[in-house]
């Protein structure tokens, strides 16, 4: 088992390009399967939801290949 806070520590790197994505700051939950969707990180510079420019990337949780102790690695191929 694993608290939301404790997503929250971890590290988000995308395997296609070895890219530090960020930190979860929010899940995307389907309330009738009660199961996650998605998990949502904010794109570059952006803290606390200043200095950004709003955009965000939103990871299916079937993309999430593996979560360590203290990163989560994903797959995700982004288009340009």
């Amino acid at each position: 088992m694993m608290r939301f806070c404790e997503l929250q520590e971890k590290e988000v790197i995308n395997t296609c390009d070895c890219k530090k994505l960020g930190y979860i700051v929010d899940l995307v939950i389907d309330e009738r399967k009660g199961k996650i969707e998605a998990i949502i990180i904010p794109k570059g510079g952006k803290l606390c939801g200043f200095f950004g420019d709003g955009g965000e990337y939103v990871i299916p949780f079937s993309c999430i290949k593996q979560i360590g102790p203290d990163i989560i690695l994903v797959e995700i191929h982004e288009e340009n």
